[in-house]
């Protein structure tokens, strides 16, 4: 080491430059120490990162897990549980290469849309007595309630209010 300080240190900032400098892989590879690696397809996972020698070797997702891009992952993701305690049920099963999408129940509205779901649903309000429904809730928008007004009625369940019945004046 004594004889060649220079090589040593020259040495020295080749290590420094391998461990500073990322590595920057192409759109279908992922970096995993100093190597570029190619990406599992949707629906694999990451079972033995490449090596010098040796490409990728991917696996399945399976037991109601996805991956739904290319990826350099070891682990699936768990898939959405449409819950109908929550007014979900399920629109499209899980796959390995797609997450369930969930839609609201029957009597449900969505109150937290997804690009082709929902992640939240909750019961259509009902109206009252004294109002009318104005819109019947749909899976997208609660139910619309109005009051009635005038010399009008309704149990909250009529699509307008009803006139009250007038007694003639000679049986009051």
């Amino acid at each position: 080491m004594r004889q060649f300080p220079g090589l040593m240190w020259i040495l020295w900032l080749e290590v420094l430059h391998i461990v500073d400098c990322p590595v920057t892989c192409g759109p279908a590879e992922y970096s995993i120490g100093t190597e570029c690696c190619p990406r599992c397809s949707p629906g694999n996972r990451v079972n033995k990162h490449c090596t010098e020698f040796t490409s990728t070797s991917c696996a399945p997702c399976i037991d109601s897990t996805y991956l739904d891009e290319p990826n350099g992952l070891t682990a699936c993701t768990p898939c959405t549980h449409c819950d109908p305690v929550f007014g979900l049920i399920v629109k499209h099963p899980c796959r390995p290469s797609s997450d369930t999408v969930c839609e609201p129940l029957e009597g449900f509205y969505c109150t937290d849309p997804t690009k082709d779901g929902c992640k939240a649903a909750q019961r259509h309000s009902s109206c009252e007595p004294g109002q009318y429904i104005r819109q019947k809730g749909s899976p997208s928008t609660d139910t619309v309630c109005v009051d009635c007004t005038g010399d009008t009625y309704s149990d909250g369940s009529f699509t307008s209010c009803q006139p009250h019945t007038q007694m003639p004046k000679s049986q009051v």
